[in-house]
């Protein structure tokens, strides 16, 4: 699946923002027993990359625990220069 999102920010705002989106969607995609990776290019030729193998099984979580009880690991970003 590919998905283009075209932004109306300048490059500087897209080079701020871009790191921001992908931390949040990684997240969200990060409880999926899903392999994925994210790619943003900006405006500005910055990449901003994201990787996760997939899972065996699903996260579980349940909907009534409080938020503090759900473990999160850190998923590891990098960022390159140029496509």
């Amino acid at each position: 699946m590919e998905i283009r999102f075209i932004s109306s920010l300048t490059a500087e705002d897209e080079n701020l923002f871009a790191p921001a989106l992908l931390k949040a969607v990684g997240a969200l995609l990060d409880q999926l027993p899903i392999a994925y990776t994210i790619r943003i290019e900006t405006t500005g030729a910055e990449v901003f990359q994201h990787s996760h193998a997939g899972t065996e099984e699903p996260a579980r979580v349940d909907a009534f625990d409080p938020i503090a009880k759900v473990v999160r690991s850190v998923p590891f970003y990098t960022r390159t220069n140029g496509s």
